[in-house]
């Protein structure tokens, strides 16, 4: 079984395989609980969407890595690829804009209350 890094470096390099754009990685470890990391990636085409995901899937499984769920390849203006502790979205690049993931979860780390010292 791959480390959480490990298997975001294993994506990554699936996901430039297949010629994906503007790749993010975006730490969620702090924010949930149901994962670790979020990364995301952009295709000019539900084909390239479809391929992306594909990618991802097979070269993790030849890892032996367990995918828990595949979604959006209906459409193909956004796949999911659920890893676990690393969830990848592959998105077009008007869906990807509209949805804004990176700032929605970079507010989420900024508005993440501090909890206060426990009393004494």
């Amino acid at each position: 079984m791959l480390t959480t890094e490990e298997k975001t470096q294993a994506v990554i390099a699936a996901l430039e395989d297949v010629k994906a754009s503007d790749i993010k990685v975006i730490d969620t470890g702090k924010l949930s609980s149901m994962f670790e990391c979020m990364i995301i990636a952009s295709a000019n085409s539900t084909r390239q969407t479809k391929a992306l995901a594909d990618n991802v899937v097979v070269k993790l499984k030849e890892r032996g890595e367990t995918i828990y769920g595949r979604e959006g390849e209906d459409s193909g203006e956004w796949i999911l690829v659920d890893l676990g502790e690393v969830l990848v979205h592959i998105m077009q690049p008007a869906i990807r804009e509209y949805y804004n993931l990176e700032e929605l979860w970079s507010k989420a780390q900024a508005a993440r209350p501090k909890l206060a010292p426990a009393p004494k």
